[in-house]
C-alpha cells in the first residue's frame, strides 16, 4: 500500500482514539525529544503515539514524515521496556543549493530517505514502514527522592533505510515541589545508512541535549529544550564532519488517564560542515540529514 502524508496523519490520530480507553494516570512525557526518568511502574502498560516532521532545508522544499507507535511496559519500578513500529513519508525537490553536492547542477534533491539512485533533476515523494525498534530504560537513582536522577538507555533499530544502536546516558533533576523539571540526555549512536548507493554507509553521531520543564498550571507545562548535534562519517565517533545546534519552545499538558506534549526545534546559524563533509552545508547551517526546523507532537495513554 503506498503510503501518503494523509494516511500517515490519520493513522496516528485513529490509532490513538482507538486506544484512548484507561482511566489511570500516566507516566507522562514532558519534552519532545528528550527522555526522562518518569518510567512505567512494574505491571503497567503505555501507548504512545509520536508524529515528527522536519521541515525546510537551503532551498526548494523538503518534509520528513517520522512516525512512531510505541508500548512501554514496566518489568520493575525501575526498569521499563518498549517496542516501535517506525514508520516514514518523505517529499523533497530541488532542496539542495550546494554546487559541491549538486556538481554541475545550480539545484538538486536530496536530503535523507532520498535513494543515491533517484534522478536528482525530479521531485522524491515516498512512505512506508521504515521497521522497528526495541527499547530498554534502566533508572538508576530516582530524581523524585535523590539530588540527581541518573538511568541507562539502549536502543536498537532495524529499518528500510537505516540500522542504528543508540546509547543514551539520562540525568534528571527535580525542583520545587517537582514543578520544574531540569533534564540531559547525552546521545551515542552508530548507524548503517541502507538508501545510499552501495548500502551500509556506516556513521556515528553525539548529542548534547538539555531542557527545562515548568509546571505553571494544574495540567499544563512549558519550558525549551536544545540539542548541540554532531555527526561523524565513521564508526565510533570518528572523523567528524557536521556540527548543529538547534532550540525551541515545548508545551505539555495532562489529564488522568491522557497526556500531549509538542516541541519544536530550529537550527540556528553557524552550523559547520568539515573533514569532507563541506558539501552539506551552506548558508551557515547543515543540510543532509537535517532541515532548519523539527517539530514533534507526542500522546500517551495508559493501558492498565
Amino acid at each position: 500500500m503506498k503510503i501518503t502524508i494523509q494516511k500517515l496523519v490519520a493513522f496516528c490520530l485513529i490509532l490513538a482514539a482507538a486506544l484512548h480507553f484507561s482511566l489511570a494516570h500516566a507516566g507522562e512525557g514532558a519534552f519532545g525529544w528528550i527522555y526522562t526518568l518518569d518510567l512505567q511502574p512494574k505491571g503497567k502498560w503505555e501507548f504512545e503515539q509520536r508524529l515528527q516532521l522536519n521541515q525546510t532545508q537551503a532551498a526548494g522544499t523538503y518534509e520528513a514524515w517520522t512516525a512512531r507507535t510505541e508500548l512501554e511496559y514496566g518489568v520493575t519500578n525501575d526498569f521499563q521496556l518498549a517496542g516501535y513500529i517506525n514508520s516514514y513519508y518523505t517529499s523533497a525537490n530541488q532542496n539542495y543549493t550546494n554546487p559541491e553536492a549538486c556538481e554541475d547542477a545550480p539545484t538538486c534533491t536530496g536530503g535523507y530517505g532520498v535513494p543515491s539512485s533517484h534522478d536528482p533533476s525530479k521531485a522524491y515523494r515516498r512512505g512506508g514502514i521504515e521497521g522497528g525498534s526495541l527499547e530498554a530504560i534502566y533508572r538508576l537513582t530516582n530524581p523524585v527522592t535523590s539530588p540527581v536522577g541518573v538511568g541507562l538507555y539502549l536502543e536498537p533499530t532495524w529499518g528500510r533505510n537505516k540500522d542504528e544502536l543508540e546509547a543514551r546516558l539520562l540525568l534528571q533533576s527535580n525542583f520545587i515541589d517537582d514543578r520544574l523539571i531540569l533534564a540531559s540526555n547525552i546521545v551515542v549512536a552508530n548507524e548503517r545508512l541502507k538508501f545510499i548507493e552501495n548500502g551500509n554507509v556506516p556513521e556515528s553521531m553525539l548529542d548534547i541535549l538539555i531542557g527545562a520543564s515548568y509546571r505553571f498550571a494544574p495540567k499544563w507545562s512549558a519550558g525549551v529544550e536544545a540539542r548541540f548535534h554532531n555527526d561523524y562519517s565513521e564508526l565510533n565517533l570518528r572523523n567528524q564532519v557536521q556540527r548543529a545546534t538547534f532550540i525551541g519552545p515545548n508545551v505539555h499538558y495532562a489529564e488522568k488517564d491522557w497526556w500531549v506534549t509538542g516541541a519544536w526545534r530550529y537550527q540556528l546559524a553557524g552550523g559547520t560542515c568539515m573533514g569532507g563533509g563541506e558539501a552539506e552545508c551552506s548558508n551557515a547551517r547543515v543540510w543532509d540529514s537535517h532541515s532548519v526546523n523539527e517539530f514533534i507532537v507526542k500522546v500517551g495513554f495508559p493501558l492498565n
